[in-house]
């Protein structure tokens, strides 16, 4: 038998290093495109330049003759193969719903969009044949300005006959959740104060660090698809949905993931692509994006409009909260991407006791490129606006910002407390994390320094920005997602694998980009079971090994797959319990389960759970009727969402004469509930902050008025890197869960969704006494001195040169764009 390694203390709450990081950081873990497979051919995929044009002929003789090209295929060659890309949540019955052909035959709906596809022996003589291919296109004009588009000023799809996709309402009035917000706005007119905003929540890319790569081989008893992909589960299904093939002769293979954040939670075209093109060929084919393709097809995130009127009385209490939002799906509606609002509306009253609430969305379609899940999914946008709208508030009293939130949130003596919205929050406190947040940050020093600038008029402002913010996460209750017409439940599946050796296996059906769930979920189980952390394995990505799953977004692999994990751990010992009483020759009774070991009640007697799993195996001494394995699975369902919050506090110094910006300091406090490993969190937080952070400053998708996407490598979309952002301070308070037996909350979106309202209210905060009380984001140098600048008599018209930036006078790593760059 092989040794066990001794049982540390307690793992919850230990700052475990990652299992994963070994492989994953010495470069000894396999991607998708390491893959090379026997006989292996490769493709490459010829893309429309045009936003929006008929396909009129497609020649591919010259790259079929091209050297080592196997074959060409346009739309038509794949139609009985290639099945559909679908669309799993339909917000609203009568929602229009373009139909979604992998690769189209007579219409391309935005640039970048697959017509053909050559395959070829080797990557780059895919790439160069693709260039032969001759496609004649007429163009059509584009619906590219979401305003305009939901105008109908031209149409994405003509034969849909409109743009308008979905329409979804909730008001609580109707819900019975609260009363009407017209009626509340109505009467702060007459005796109240009345706030109303326009925000724009601009285009965003995932921006992941391995570009989409897929590899299938159709030469086996099934047909296995490796693919760099958040949720094989589901795309496991979707492929059998739409194609015929049963799921039963599919395997789904999710290798180590190189980050996805959203953007690869899909049934992507080219996944569907190289499932056809390897059944029509008979062999092995790979796929992998170039970077620029990655830009450009794979899905963007965000890209709303916001409008938005709050409610109060003249001391500023809420009382009324209006949300009226346009939001762009792009060419087709990905697979969750109609939902995402909805998922917004539900956060728009955030943690605030508003009496009254009413939320609207319009879908858009238009000639860009899909949108879906983006870090935060909804989330973000949702917490952005109202953190902003309760800043104006502020303004409009006259008193401190933070003094404006306590005054309308929710007190922690009041949890758990049922929102205008319809949910329920379990647990919270606020007021505590904002007074560790305040303290930490040094906030009255920091105002006290502010004022002094401002009377002094120093030419270097200093702004203040806070977001007191919660989310719902852990997406998952499956009668709520039913409710809302969500094509899947919520649930998750995890199962324990007891070995001969007193080793242990878990089988989760969480599938991780990243996230750390090796380490995360083998500290649970080492607690829950009493074994050495070192002895816990933990499989996943595989649905030939992990069955059952619907895999990871919405910050659910914890506070979802983590609580199946525990039930199934729970099961395994309940089944062990009456072996244990038979070796020890004990009543079932008397029998206590205790730090790994079985003890008979008032006794020193005693065996650990291995050495019940061994003498299971053996099954040479076992009670009569009891099976020999005490292996266990369990489902879980949640009956809520995750409910985490937290204070986040920035600093941002404002050149007023050149616009440049530059962050101080960022404190924030997080309650994420029980923490099972605080490195993991911290990485996790810091992560999203730094997305949060870059949507404020410097990430924006552009398109040029012919549909053309002009940020399409990172010459031109901006990402921050470690030297663009300074060092954080991120602590935490805790209020468990009571929704979950580990008392955890989500926490992989917290830091994105938290520090974007806080960047830009800190940036408007400095430059207030200049007029200005928005600045659309990103933030660039430019638009900011043209805020500061648009109330001047010799103000610049749109356009013309603002100063240039310089070292001296910036914020990390911005530099100077135009307004055609996304400046």
């Amino acid at each position: 038998m092989t040794a066990t390694a001794e049982k540390p203390d307690l793992e919850i709450g230990r700052e475990r290093r990652r299992k994963e990081d070994q492989r994953l950081i010495t470069g000894r873990t396999r991607w998708t495109d390491n893959l090379a497979l026997p006989g292996m051919l490769h493709l490459a995929m010829v893309r429309s330049p045009f936003a929006h044009a008929t396909i009129t002929g497609i020649d591919t003789e010259a790259a079929k003759q091209a050297p080592n090209v196997v074959a060409v295929f346009t739309g038509a060659d794949l139609a009985d193969y290639a099945g559909a890309c679908i669309n799993a949540w339909a917000i609203t019955p009568d929602q229009v719903t373009p139909p979604h052909a992998p690769m189209p035959t007579d219409r391309v709906a935005f640039a970048g969009e697959t017509v053909a596809v050559v395959v070829a022996r080797s990557a780059a003589e895919a790439r160069d044949a693709a260039e032969l291919v001759d496609v004649e296109y007429a163009e059509l004009p584009a619906a590219l300005d979401l305003k305009e588009a939901a105008a109908d000023t031209v149409l994405a799809h003509p034969d849909l006959g409109t743009n308008k996709s979905a329409y979804w309402v909730f008001d609580s009035g109707e819900a019975g959740t609260g009363g009407s917000a017209d009626e509340a706005i109505e009467k702060a007119r007459g005796d109240g104060i009345v706030i109303e905003r326009e925000y724009r929540q601009q285009r965003l890319i995932p921006a992941f660090m391995e570009p989409r790569s897929t590899v299938v081989d159709p030469t086996g008893e099934q047909i296995t698809v490796w693919s760099a992909t958040q949720i094989p589960h589901i795309l496991r299904f979707a492929i059998a949905a739409t194609t015929g093939v049963p799921e039963s002769k599919i395997r789904v293979i999710a290798p180590d993931v190189g980050g996805g954040f959203g953007g690869k939670l899909q049934q992507t075209p080219e996944e569907m692509i190289t499932f056809a093109v390897a059944r029509k060929v008979g062999r092995p084919v790979k796929y992998t994006e170039t970077r620029s393709e990655s830009l450009m097809t794979a899905h963007h995130g965000r890209d709303q409009w916001q409008k938005l009127t709050l409610a109060a009385e003249k001391d500023g209490t809420v009382t009324g909260l209006k949300v009226e939002l346009t939001a762009d799906l792009g060419a087709y509606i990905a697979i969750v991407g109609g939902g995402v609002p909805v998922l917004g509306a539900f956060m728009f009253n955030a943690i605030y006791k508003f009496p009254a609430y009413h939320f609207a969305c319009q879908t858009v379609l238009t000639n860009k490129t899909w949108t879906d899940a983006y870090r935060g999914a909804g989330r973000p946008e949702a917490t952005y606006a109202i953190e902003r709208l309760m800043d104006e508030l502020a303004v409009e009293v006259g008193v401190d910002p933070l003094e404006i939130r306590e005054k309308n949130w929710i007190k922690h003596e009041e949890f758990p407390f049922t929102t205008v919205a319809g949910l329920e929050y379990d647990s919270g406190n606020y007021e505590a994390a904002t007074a560790k947040a305040k303290e930490a940050f040094g906030y009255d020093a920091l105002r006290a320094e502010q004022e002094e600038r401002r009377a002094s008029g120093d030419r270097i402002q200093l702004g203040i920005g806070i977001s007191t913010f919660t989310e719902m996460c852990g997406l998952a209750p499956s009668r709520v997602l039913g409710s809302l017409n969500y094509g899947a439940g919520g649930w998750e599946h995890a199962s324990v694998r007891m070995l001969a050796t007193g080793k242990v296996e878990v089988v989760t059906g969480a599938s991780a980009h990243g996230q750390g769930h090796e380490t995360a979920f083998s500290q649970i189980v080492a607690d829950r079971l009493g074994v050495a952390f070192e002895d816990v394995e933990v499989l996943h990505g595989d649905t030939q090994i992990s069955h059952k799953g619907l895999d990871t977004y919405g910050s659910r692999s914890l506070v979802v797959g983590g609580e199946a994990l525990v039930k199934a751990v729970d099961k395994v010992i309940e089944k062990a319990r009456p072996i244990a009483a038979h070796l020890l020759e004990a009543d079932v009774d008397d029998i206590e389960f205790s730090a790994g070991r079985f003890g008979v009640r008032g006794t020193d007697q005693g065996l650990a759970i291995g050495e019940i799993a061994t003498a299971a195996f053996a099954a040479h001494n076992l009670p009569d009727g009891v099976e020999p394995s005490i292996d266990s699975e369990a489902t879980y369902d949640p009956v809520n969402f995750n409910y985490p919050h937290g204070t986040h506090l920035c600093a941002m110094e404002v050149d007023t004469e050149t616009g440049g910006v530059l962050m101080r300091k960022y404190v924030c406090v997080d309650d994420i509930g029980n923490i099972i490993n605080p490195m993991i969190v911290e990485g996790q937080v810091h992560g999203g902050l730094a997305q949060g952070i870059a949507q404020a400053l410097w990430e924006e998708a552009v398109y040029d008025d012919s549909g053309t996407l002009v940020s399409g490598s990172f010459v031109d979309y901006l990402l921050p890197t470690a030297a663009d952002t300074i060092n954080f301070e991120v602590d935490h308070t805790t209020t468990a869960s009571t929704t979950n037996t580990l008392g955890t909350k989500g926490v992989g979106e917290a830091g994105t969704i938290a520090s974007t309202p806080a960047v830009v209210n800190a940036i408007v905060d400095a430059v207030r006494s200049f007029g200005v009380n928005d600045i659309q984001m990103p933030c660039t140098p430019e638009r900011v001195w043209r805020a500061i600048h648009a109330h001047d008599g010799d103000a610049p018209t749109e356009g013309a040169a603002a100063p240039h930036f310089t070292e001296e006078t910036g914020m990390q790593g911005q530099t100077d764009r135009t307004d055609g760059a996304g400046a």
